[in-house]
């Protein structure tokens, strides 16, 4: 992996790493959630139908279509099954739990699904990348959050999986964009229908969309990561977003309870970095 397709895939951690904090921080998880990702697909739509017409007004393939709808419901399902564990439990607990779950499973499909291959320091920083993730986990039980961080983690590993055929199948920005359309419409729907508080487009507008930018950012970063990388290795890599959280979790909440173990983890996890990037 070239040094330049690192640092996005690291930058893209930290804003995720970012939004998942100020949605666990939120009230309303579930609303600012909905209220985010309309925001973000209005505030993207500009970039977007300008690179469409810059790019010859292309198509979407019968597919391509199939695929994004598919990435659109794994992503409602994500949304309800992270916002739930964000109510349950702290976030020092639910988020590592639930992006450490992930990598395990996007690595199984890459490598053994969609046939890719990398060579063996590669192999051995993914090693060093799941391990670190695992050990970092805040090492006290999770209680009612267990269950839905897991479910989290799965569902991660799903759209990921799908989401590395779809950008294979039309441009990132194009498929990014049409995914995110797709499910703020799904979130904004399920949230009417749940009569979720606060849901409503006209309350935090400025929050809204900055979580919404973060959101955009990321995802059409790792879109762009997946469309010239192994799957194999931006998804585990992507989860270094972990360490920011174990740093916030022990400096700013006091979670000392061992903190040397997470600390090991995340020297772990830059040494899988530094394997990864000269592979």
């Amino acid at each position: 992996m070239s040094p330049a397709l690192l640092g996005l895939v690291l930058l893209a951690a930290v804003f995720h790493a970012a939004w998942n904090a100020m949605l666990k921080a939120s009230e309303g998880p579930m609303a600012l959630a909905a209220r985010a990702t309309a925001y973000g697909t209005l505030a993207s739509f500009p970039v977007v139908a300008v690179l469409w017409f810059l790019h010859g007004r292309p198509g979407m393939p019968g597919s391509a279509w199939a695929v994004v709808i598919a990435s659109a419901v794994l992503e409602l399902l994500y949304f309800i099954a992270l916002t739930n564990a964000y109510q349950r439990g702290e976030l020092s607990v639910v988020y590592p739990i639930a992006r450490g779950t992930a990598p395990l499973l996007a690595v199984a499909v890459g490598l053994l699904l969609l046939g890719e291959r990398v060579q063996l320091p590669a192999l051995v920083g993914i090693g060093c990348l799941l391990a670190g993730i695992w050990a970092i986990r805040r090492p006290t039980p999770a209680s009612a959050a267990l269950l839905p961080a897991l479910i989290t983690g799965v569902l991660i590993g799903a759209y990921s999986s799908v989401d590395r055929v779809g950008v294979r199948l039309v441009a990132p920005w194009l498929y990014g964009w049409l995914l995110w359309f797709f499910e703020a419409a799904l979130l904004l729907l399920y949230t009417r229908v749940r009569r979720v508080a606060g849901a409503n487009l006209r309350i935090e507008p400025a929050r809204s969309l900055l979580v919404g930018i973060l959101m955009t950012t990321t995802y059409f970063m790792i879109l762009f990561a997946l469309s010239v990388a192994p799957l194999a290795i931006v998804a585990p890599l992507r989860e270094s977003a972990i360490v920011l959280v174990t740093a916030w979790g022990i400096w700013r909440l006091r979670e000392r309870r061992g903190a040397w173990l997470r600390i090991g983890g995340a020297l772990i996890i830059l040494v899988g970095i530094g394997l990864l990037t000269t592979s």
